[in-house]
This record gives structure tokens, sequence and C-alpha cells, in this order.
């Protein structure tokens, strides 16, 4: 089964967004799993949040004990010496066989309890610099917005937390289930790109968005065809590097990444939503053979689309907990 019992542990200051975050892809609705979701903290007690108010936290860091998901939330208090029945407590919950996850500063606890020794890492680009001096054992992304591997994931600043929720449960229980909550949320289910682009990437101007995002619209229904750089860019009525440039500007990533990445989450949801052949569904994607479409799909996925079929037939089954994905601009 995916997971089910997600703790996560509120450090001094945290911030409202992440609990938000937390609540929003875990917490109770209809036609979603029946997480159990519990809040943590160092001490059960009253705790501050970065807005200034005050939040009752009922558990102590014994509620990671037993945890499936245990997501380290990002506080202000991230500079401090951590204590021990933390750093204890996350250890013993990995040990024991939960993911672990974090964004932001909350890395830097994972980086304290050693959970991140010899891996990759993203965090908020602010802090990269910071988290690499502090634990050289780490090698720190400051262009990713998430690091899945298996077992531990990371993610970057404020947003990107949502973005590494939606991808733990999009692993854990597919694409229909993940994209029916990012709808609800008003949110993409998937991002492309790096931090790289929120940082001092230039954007379209007017004219020159609407007539990007009409080509966009129009790429999504038409994912079947071969779709040439050249063509989007004259839909646009620009040069091919004119457009290229503005369209990683406004996406985060290159036009033939973009659409293997669209391809690709299509698939997902053919592969778990009809019986189609697995060639009927490559043609449905644009792949001319379905020999290639597998090729990719276990490349980028990490598993044959059959078996991703099967995992998620009898709904939900943990898939791909084996592979690292990392979502930047330097796959794009």
């Amino acid at each position: 089964m995916g997971f089910q019992r997600v703790v996560a542990y509120a450090p001094s200051g945290v911030t409202a967004l992440a609990l938000g975050i937390v609540n929003g892809v875990f917490g109770g609705g209809p036609d979603r799993p029946a997480f159990e979701t519990v809040v943590c903290a160092e001490q059960p007690g009253d705790l501050r949040t970065d807005l200034g108010l005050t939040l009752r936290v009922d558990h102590g860091v014994a509620a990671l004990a037993g945890a499936d998901l245990v997501l380290v939330l990002p506080g202000d208090g991230f500079r401090a010496e951590p204590g021990a029945a933390v750093l204890d407590g996350l250890r013993g919950a990995r040990a024991a066989g939960a993911v672990v996850a974090a964004h932001c500063t909350g890395v830097f606890l994972l980086a304290a309890a050693g959970l991140l020794d010899g891996l990759e890492a993203a965090t908020h680009w602010q802090f990269a610099d910071e988290l690499a001096a502090r634990y050289p054992a780490v090698r720190v992304r400051p262009d990713a917005l998430y690091i899945d591997h298996g077992g531990v994931a990371t993610g970057a600043g404020a947003a990107a937390g949502l973005d590494l929720c939606l991808h733990l449960l999009r692993r854990e229980y597919g694409a229909a289930l993940a994209n029916r909550i990012a709808r609800g949320l008003v949110t993409p289910p998937h991002r492309d790109g790096g931090q790289a682009q929120y940082i001092s990437a230039p954007v379209p101007g007017d004219g020159d968005d609407r007539r990007l995002a009409e080509v966009i619209t129009w790429a999504r229904d038409n994912l079947h065809r071969r779709i040439p750089v050249a063509e989007l860019a004259a839909r646009a009525l620009m040069s091919r590097r004119t457009f290229a440039r503005a369209f990683k500007a406004a996406t985060g990533a290159s036009p033939h990444a973009w659409l293997l990445a669209q391809r690709l989450d299509r698939a997902e949801q053919l592969l778990e939503t009809t019986d189609l052949p697995i060639e009927e569904i490559a043609h449905r994607v644009g792949y001319g053979t379905a020999t290639v479409f597998r090729e990719q799909f276990i490349l980028r996925r990490g598993v044959a689309p059959r078996d991703y079929r099967r995992a998620f037939r009898q709904y939900p089954h943990p898939v791909g907990r084996d592979a690292v994905l990392t979502t930047d601009r330097r796959d794009m």
C-alpha cells in the first residue's frame, strides 16, 4: 500500500504556507485516501509560526515512530542546533522504512541527521551555499525543484513544497489522484524546469504571452502528432530561436523537454484509466513505435509501462521508490 500515516514535523517558526500544503495534499476530503495526518513538534504545546500566530501541537517527536511518510517543514530557526531527540526520531523513522522528505530550510534538519550524506539535495536557492558549507557531505543542487532518492526526498523553497508533495502522491498513488488534488488546489500537477526560472529569467510581453499560451494549449491537444519546434514557432509568429528563448522563459523548459514531459504524463493517465494496448497508447502520445515509448517511459519513470499499469490496477500501490528522480532545468 502507499503511505497512509503522514507525520509533519513543525519546527519553531514553522511557515504557515508549509502547514497549508500538508493539509491541502494530505488532509481529508472526498475521493482521496484516508490519510492519517499528524503534526508534531519537538515538544507538545504551543508553537510559534512565522506569522506570529500560535499553533497548538498535541504530539511530540515520538509521533515520528510508525510514520509511512515524514515531512520536515521549514521554519525560521533552522540555524539553531537541532535537539538530539528530533535527530534520533528522524533517523529512527527512516530506518523503520518511512519516506522522509523536506523542502526549503527543512532540508537543513535532514542534513543534520545525516540522512543526506552522499546524496544530491535541493533547497531554496537563497540557502544553497549555506547548506553546502555547513554539510559538505551533501551535494547541493541549487537549480532543482525537487530530488527524489526513493526513501529520502528534498525540495526547493516555498511553493516547491507543493511540487514535492504532489510528486510523492503521484509516485505512490498515481497520476489520476495527484491530478485531481492539484485541480482542487488550482495548481499544476507537475511543473517543468528548475529554480533558475524564478530567480532572474525574463518573461514574455503581453502579446507574446498570449500567443505562447495558445501554442501550449494547441500542443497539449495534439500530442498524438509529431510536433517540430519550427511548427510551434510559426504558430507563435516567432523565429525558432526567439520562440525557444521565450518558451523556456515562460515554462522553465525547452520545447522538446516540455513535449516529452507532456507525452509521458498523458501516457500515465491512459495507463491508469484505460485498458488500451501499450501500442495504442504509444501512438496516442506521439511515439512512432511502442519500443521507443517503452524505452523513454523506463528512462524517465524507472518502470516499464506494463508494470506501471499493473501497479496501479489495484489502487493504491507504490511504484518507483528505487528510482532517483530530479526535476530541474538541466533535465530539460
